[in-house]
């Protein structure tokens, strides 16, 4: 084919190529007050509006009293303009810390909408995209609304070098953080790293307490690091109750206790998420016996 035939050709391809692709991320969406909730696509470089962002009502979130104070205080000073840390919560898995960081942004921007003031936005970013970060603050920079980047299960394997963007958006970027964005992080791990890692490097490096400070230097980067430990059975019957209560279950409170502590006995574990799946299997329980 000659060439002034193919360029026609190419210049088509092309044109199509570009309406297929979505289009680059706007801060000006960021801009709807009404909009509290994005994911961030890194592949694409596009931000994703969740219109109901699936939480759990505060109230729901039983002894944690502490945790949630932490939490609660720390997202009102960002709300307010006021100084405030990057939060880690780490501990036990199904015990709510990502529900805590959904629940404390959702009970933040109620109180921000009721005194007339901009609610706050938070951006979930999959682990997977933690490289496109300076991609993702590029465009942060160009609104005025505060944002709370949220790192769900955050942990990190062996040659897993995605950290150090991490690292470098906490502190120590030479670009730094706006001043508009907060990190919530949360994890199974203390340090975000396994233990035989941490070992390793120590054992092979050739200043082993050079190599540990590098692995555990990201966790401290977080100005609130915030536990969460395993239910204990009172707890976690605290968390049963509160959720038969919201759902106004018939059924007696001796009843609804020793069907539940069953349920956590076949699981192997005591925990929020156990209490919301026993909770979920009962109510369609009783359902199917009152129809």
């Amino acid at each position: 084919m000659p060439a002034t035939a193919l360029l026609p050709l190419l210049t088509r391809i092309a044109e199509s190529l570009e309406r297929m692709a979505p289009p680059p991320a706007d801060p000006a969406m960021l801009d709807d007050p009404t909009q509290d909730s994005f994911i961030w696509q890194g592949g694409s470089g596009h931000l994703l509006p969740i219109p109901h962002m699936q939480a759990v009502p505060l109230k729901l979130l039983k002894g944690i009293d502490r945790q949630i104070r932490q939490v609660m205080g720390n997202t009102r000073f960002f709300a307010h303009g006021l100084a405030a840390n990057n939060v880690m919560l780490w501990g036990a898995r199904g015990m709510g810390k990502s529900s805590l960081v959904k629940a404390c942004l959702l009970a933040v921007n109620e109180e921000q909408r009721r005194n007339g003031q901009p609610p706050l936005a938070l951006i979930e970013i999959p682990r997977d995209d933690l490289a496109t970060l300076p991609q993702l603050l590029a465009l942060l920079r160009r609104t005025s609304r505060r944002v709370i980047l949220f790192c769900d299960d955050l942990s990190f394997e062996t040659q897993d070098a995605d950290y150090k963007s991490l690292k470098s958006v906490l502190d120590g970027g030479i670009a730094g953080r706006p001043d508009n964005v907060l990190v919530y992080a949360t994890s199974n791990r203390r340090h975000l790293m396994p233990q035989n890692m941490i070992e390793n490097e120590a054992g092979d490096a050739i200043n082993p307490g050079e190599a540990i400070e590098e692995k555990v230097s990201l966790s401290d980067r977080f100005g609130l690091w915030i536990g969460l430990y395993g239910a204990s059975q009172p707890h976690y019957l605290s968390i049963i109750d509160a959720y038969a209560e919201e759902r106004q279950l018939p059924i007696a409170r001796e009843e609804l206790h020793r069907r539940a502590l069953q349920w956590a006995m076949q699981r192997g574990s005591r925990s929020g998420r156990v209490a919301s799946q026993f909770i979920t299997a009962l109510s369609a329980e009783l359902a199917e016996e009152a129809r």
